[in-house]
């Protein structure tokens, strides 16, 4: 994303509402400012008043719930972690990835891209990084992959992701011998009715599992 234009003023969005409506109006432009993005989702505090109607739970894995599509330019996505619920290592399928904490606190960790000249190598970390309510993260496939962690054993976590263009496949990876598998990614919910989809982007051995 490159920015081609003086960078406008956004207030800072009072409702999400608000916050689909700015980032609407910012997805309208051919080229898109990272940083603007990133600081427009800073800039809306999270209230659970306005996301709590998206907020749906499943016992056996995280879910992924459709807020707004974003005139066909980005999805807004509210994703709700239970109690020690993480995605698999993944890609983003060349689109921008950016994760704000709604609630709670959840652990992302970075890997690199397996080597093609090394097969079945176990995956190493990079990084490891903490992000809690507010905290916004930004992450495409040029920086690597990771997976998004609710360590908590108490506590439970929601988080708003926006993906920009929209995506409905992405890569899963093995951690221990780096292959990959491309699997399909479903919403549990649209606008805060249940679909029938699982709603996460499985790993590959739960796809084994559930096939």
């Amino acid at each position: 994303m490159t920015e081609t234009r003086p960078k406008p003023y956004y207030k800072e969005p009072s409702c999400l509402d608000e916050l689909v409506q700015t980032l609407t109006t910012i997805f309208d432009s051919e080229r898109i400012n990272v940083d603007e993005v990133r600081s427009v989702m800073t800039n809306y505090k999270s209230n659970e008043n306005d996301w709590a109607r998206f907020s749906k739970f499943d016992p056996h894995r995280y879910t992924r719930n459709l807020v707004d599509e974003g005139n066909g330019k980005f999805n807004l996505i509210v994703l709700c972690w239970g109690e020690g619920q993480g995605s698999g290592i993944h890609s983003h399928s060349d689109a921008h990835c950016f994760m704000k904490v709604l609630e709670g606190e959840l652990q992302e960790t970075m890997y690199a891209w397996p080597s093609e000249s090394e097969p079945d190598k176990e995956m190493q970390e990079s990084q490891k990084n903490m992000y809690n309510r507010d905290e916004v993260a930004y992450i495409c496939d040029a920086d690597g992959l990771h997976r998004v962690e609710n360590i908590s054993h108490v506590n439970q976590a929601v988080s708003l992701h926006l993906y920009s263009p929209p995506f409905d496949m992405c890569e899963c990876f093995d951690q221990r011998t780096g292959k990959k598998q491309k699997v399909k990614v479903t919403f549990w919910s649209k606008y805060g009715q249940r679909t029938h989809g699982q709603g996460a982007c499985r790993t590959p051995s739960e796809q084994a599992e559930n096939n």
